[in-house]
């Protein structure tokens, strides 16, 4: 959980309130998640844990004011905020594509720093690329004195000795490469772009270097200081959500001091596309009445309802008996679905306010018949002579599919649509599984060295898209094995299915189909009642080969939730 420490002067100015009440200062921090955990009056400066680790906006003192302005009766309805027209175009190479393609940018006039106001600044930078920024690896935040800076910029790729610059700090010119080498923060953060042929470089129309992004911002552009009334705000990063929810944070933090946003035009030259940077706009979103008083044991009416969002900060721009039509601020970035609404409404009416109501009827848990099946088929397969295995859910294109021989999301094999990660943190961890097998052949290609034969099973989820339900995907029991040795044949794994649909009072036959993981005429589809619920075969030579397997591998493959569908007809 993040803690940000917040100047006590400036907390206690913002908020109007005697903030070295400890106590009732938490009673104030709880209503948005937070905890005074140090004070040091000697520095003056107050440390707050924030539990909503998702509450972004509330890591600085200007967002921590604005959050809590409501529940303190001094705004009750939305802030709205506007963005000049841009006039400032950041153009960017195509060769960033997939190295660190997107950039936002905010210009703030007329505001008046102070050393607070800067160190405030530096904390919520710091912050922001520790989190959501992953450590500079997702995104990374530049802050210049815009009147010094010459439009239009350029977002480019150089060679890693092609251009040199003083970097905040120093007072000596370095080459790209020599800054990653001595510079702290290369050392640091260096490992980002080395792996490059290129490295990203932010210029002014002059030439003049703003930043090496993620690295460091120039010694001559990039020093903010008391004098400087105009900034320029840039953040570049892999995601462009993060990018442009982290530009909006950081230039609202200056708007509330006194500043005027102007947006920026970025040209993305791969595609021809424009975007305008910051928004400053609110979200649609529509509550239901009913819903929320079935999630909290309440009975609001509508109006009461708008009245509790309006404290929270939320603007409302209709109110019925069934729904309330809500507007969520353009910093609230945590909102994703009503129920986070719902949320906002609850801590407006006070958790505490909330009688507590204790269940009449007494219950016995018990385990599921779907259960039971899921462990007799568990103890079928061990029974066979086979280890059950665990293995991640989370998983990436190259393992379902280039390995397996298969068509990019498998639809040619009947497996469902995949679902990708918006924001992947590593390579190898880019979406969810849609079959099993994959990951058996992994652990097989793990432990080449181990005694055969290797008998090995998973029953677990799969994910699939569902665009009927309400999380937009649906989870499935699966049931996959593999026989490694060197005469591994169709003939045993299919004596394997015979015990194992033979123990479960399942009738099941096989027909031939082709299937791009096995070989051609040892391959079939499991069928039931005359429904495809797998396939049972022979791997392919090829598909060993990119596993790196030397003894042939026979396996099976059965959605298994079609099988139990089946069996409790």
């Amino acid at each position: 959980m993040p803690t940000i420490d917040v100047e006590i002067s400036e907390l206690q100015r913002l908020l109007g309130l005697n903030v070295h009440d400890v106590e009732k200062l938490d009673d104030v921090l709880s209503l948005v998640k937070g905890e005074v955990k140090l004070v040091d009056e000697k520095e003056g400066i107050m440390s707050i844990e924030m539990k909503d680790t998702n509450r972004s906006d509330l890591w600085s003192v200007e967002g921590l004011a604005r959050a809590l302005q409501g529940y303190l009766g001094k705004k009750m309805v939305l802030q709205e905020y506007s963005v000049g027209e841009p006039f400032v175009d950041i153009h960017v190479d195509p060769r960033l594509r997939n190295i660190r393609p997107f950039i936002g940018c905010c210009i703030v006039k007329n505001v008046e720093l102070t050393d607070t106001i800067i160190r405030g600044l530096m904390h919520l930078q710091d912050k922001l690329d520790g989190t959501s920024g992953r450590n500079r690896q997702k995104t990374s935040i530049g802050l210049y004195d815009f009147s010094l800076i010459t439009p239009p910029l350029s977002y480019s790729a150089v060679k890693p000795t092609e251009i040199s610059f003083v970097p905040l700090g120093f007072t000596e010119k370095l080459t790209l490469a020599e800054i990653l080498e001595k510079h702290p923060k290369g050392i640091e953060y260096g490992h980002i772009v080395k792996k490059h042929n290129v490295y990203p470089i932010l210029l002014d129309a002059e030439r003049k270097v703003l930043s090496f992004p993620p690295i460091i911002n120039s010694n001559d552009l990039g020093r903010v200081t008391e004098e400087t009334h105009d900034l320029l705000i840039e953040v570049t990063g892999t995601a462009e959500e993060t990018v442009l929810n982290t530009v909006k944070l950081v230039s609202l933090a200056l708007v509330d001091r006194g500043g005027k946003a102007y947006g920026a035009n970025v040209y993305y030259e791969h595609d021809a596309t424009r975007v305008v940077t910051p928004s400053f706009a609110g979200t649609q979103m529509r509550l239901d009445v009913a819903f929320t008083n079935k999630t909290l044991g309440l009975n609001l009416t509508g109006k009461r309802i708008s009245e509790l969002l309006g404290v929270a900060g939320f603007g409302i721009t209709n109110v019925g008996e069934t729904e309330v039509d809500v507007v969520v601020p353009c910093y609230r970035v945590d909102v994703m679905h009503q129920v986070d609404i719902v949320e906002d409404v609850a801590i407006a009416y006070g958790y505490n306010n909330i009688e507590a109501v204790w269940r009449d009827l007494p219950t016995t848990g018990c385990v599921k018949p779907l259960q039971r099946l899921l462990d007799k088929a568990r103890v079928l397969m061990v029974g066979s002579g086979f280890q059950e295995v665990l293995t991640y859910t989370l998983t990436n294109s190259e393992t379902l599919f280039e390995k397996m021989s298969v068509a990019e999301q498998g639809s040619s094999v009947g497996l469902g649509r995949l679902v990708e990660l918006a924001n992947p943190k590593v390579v190898t961890m880019t979406c969810l599984r849609n079959w099993l097998l994959p990951s058996l052949m992994e652990f097989l290609a793990s432990n080449k060295s181990v005694e055969f034969p290797q008998c090995v099973f998973e029953l677990g989820k799969v994910t699939c898209l569902d665009e009927s339900v309400e999380t937009r995907t649906r989870d499935e029991d699966w049931l996959a094995g593999a026989i490694s040795h060197p005469s591994a044949s169709f003939s045993e794994i299919k004596s394997v299915l015979d015990a194992f649909f033979m123990n479960l009072g399942v009738d099941w036959q096989i027909k031939p189909v082709a299937h791009p993981s096995f070989i051609e005429g040892r391959v079939g589809a499991v069928l039931v009642d005359d429904s495809s619920v797998g396939f049972v075969g022979e791997i392919n030579p090829c598909v060993l080969v990119a596993w790196g397997l030397e003894n042939p591998v026979a396996a099976f493959e059965l959605n298994f939730a079609r099988v139990l569908a089946r069996r409790l007809l």
